[in-house]
């Protein structure tokens, strides 16, 4: 097994200790010991795919949180704290069965992932586009980036995740059109100067649930193709949308 390094394990310990995740935490790790294979390397890809159903069965537990909040004074609206909830709780979960793939081995060591956008090196160099003066940034959720030897950056992914297509589905594949805009020759760069130099160009990922079923639309399907891969944390099969399972592999492959 890989050494995780301190902010690694700290994250991990962090992502357990939230009290929202708790219970998401206990049926990542339930799946991962009833898995049939009894191999934990592959039972940690496999439960990828299981994100959509957990975070449903975990519902429950949340409810039953907000409502203890509301019930002390903490929170005054439950509908809205839950919305924010859903958000986080697939990140998290996103993050945890990560770090734990790349514990076993399941991705390289020298590849990491973030949710504090601050902490991914250069990353301000690689995500703002100046657009006559004023800065367009994407909408980003995770970075997952490589490292040079020199603990420089060397590749990095922009991942965009949404519970449901509905809302602000657009904005990431919006940055990744100005993006190629930006760096080909054509006249909407010059009339509007646009300028974006990085040294490395970032890969623009996204990532849902697909809690409402909204991946047949054809508005939505279409939204896809923009995107450098896209994925769905869910156990079904789409010729135009990916396993979340085979996130590691890719990562492994790009950066």
């Amino acid at each position: 097994m890989a050494q995780l390094n301190k902010d690694e394990k700290k994250t991990l310990d962090t992502i357990k200790a939230t009290p929202y995740m708790q219970k998401t935490i206990a049926l990542v790790d339930d799946f991962v010991a009833k898995h049939e294979s009894k191999n934990e390397k592959v039972a940690f890809l496999a439960v990828f795919d299981e994100v959509f159903r957990i975070l449903n069965e975990a519902k429950t537990a949340v409810d039953t949180y907000l409502s203890d909040r509301k019930a002390k004074g903490e929170i005054k609206d439950e509908k809205q704290a839950l919305k924010s909830i859903a958000g986080n709780s697939f990140s998290l979960t996103l993050v945890y069965i990560f770090l734990k793939n790349k514990e076993l081995d399941n991705i390289r060591k020298d590849i990491f992932v973030t949710s504090q956008i601050s902490k991914a090196p250069s990353f301000k160099e690689v995500s703002i586009i100046n657009v006559d003066g004023e800065t367009q940034k994407p909408d980003c959720d995770l970075v997952i980036y490589s490292l040079k030897d020199d603990g420089s950056l060397k590749k990095c992914m922009i991942l965009s995740l949404k519970t449901s297509l509905r809302e602000r589905a657009g904005q990431t594949y919006k940055w990744k059109l100005l993006m190629e805009i930006a760096t080909s020759d054509n006249p909407i760069k010059e009339k509007y100067n646009i300028e974006y130099n990085p040294e490395k160009m970032p890969l623009v990922v996204f990532a849902t649930v697909n809690f409402y079923n909204e991946i047949n639309n054809p508005q939505h399907r279409g939204m896809f193709k923009f995107f450098d891969k896209s994925f769905i944390a869910k156990n079904i099969d789409a010729d135009f949308i990916s396993r979340m399972s085979t996130l590691p592999k890719y990562v492994n492959d790009k950066l």
